[in-house]
């Protein structure tokens, strides 16, 4: 790219060898070294560019701040030593969530589920929303972990435990923490019907305010 270029500009130019691009540019997002990005944010060599859709609501891949837990992982996820693990002497209260995959959406039989992350960008942002919900919140430990991979009915796909002294502040923790995964992190979920299958569109995230965390949302899993 030429000195000068924008994220816009590197849209474009892939516009014009994939034509079929032009018409997600409304729902597509950017992200410029794993940040998210406004399209008209200069660029400078070496930069590392995705351009994402809305988020959904092989090895296991961790990263952890103290003894909080942030992970994403193809294996079934166990909530028992998660929680174990949350728990401190001085707790009075974990509050834990558990997507589930359900067998029904939009009126439609699922057969399973298959969840896709941008790795390395997703753990960012759960760390990141790890740290906002202890500067939001009295909290003692939190743990984060999203499947990736196929998910069969019935099985977990994100579970979120959060400790503390007293459960008022556990609840609220927890539900801002998935509330933020749901419209932040980029995840994407794919449904398998047995007429076919379609990737679920979910919220656009606000490459305005790209730092910011705050505010509350209704989330589905």
């Amino acid at each position: 790219m030429a000195e000068g270029a924008r994220v816009e500009d590197l849209f474009a130019r892939y516009g014009t060898q994939f034509p079929e691009l032009a018409r997600f540019r409304a729902s597509v997002v950017a992200s410029v070294n794993q940040e998210y990005a406004q399209w008209k944010a200069p660029l400078a060599g070496g930069d590392e560019v995705a351009f994402l859709p809305p988020v959904s609501g092989g090895a296991h891949t961790e990263a952890s701040i103290a003894d909080d837990i942030f992970a994403l992982t193809n294996e079934p996820i166990d909530a028992a030593p998660l929680v174990a693990h949350v728990k401190g002497p001085a707790d009075g209260a974990v509050v834990v969530f558990e997507g589930i995959v359900r067998n029904n959406s939009r009126g439609r039989a699922t057969l399973h589920l298959v969840y896709e992350a941008y790795e390395a960008m997703a753990l960012k942002r759960m760390r990141e929303i790890g740290a906002r919900v202890r500067e939001q919140f009295a909290v003692d430990r939190i743990a984060i972990v999203h499947r990736l991979g196929r998910l069969e009915i019935g099985e977990i796909s994100v579970l979120i435990a959060v400790s503390a002294p007293h459960r008022g502040v556990a609840f609220d923790a927890c539900r801002f923490a998935i509330d933020t995964l749901k419209r932040s992190v980029p995840i994407w979920k794919k449904e398998y019907f047995a007429d076919g299958a379609l990737w679920v569109e979910g919220q656009r995230p606000d490459t305005d305010n790209a730092q910011s965390f705050s505010g509350s949302g209704e989330s589905t899993s």
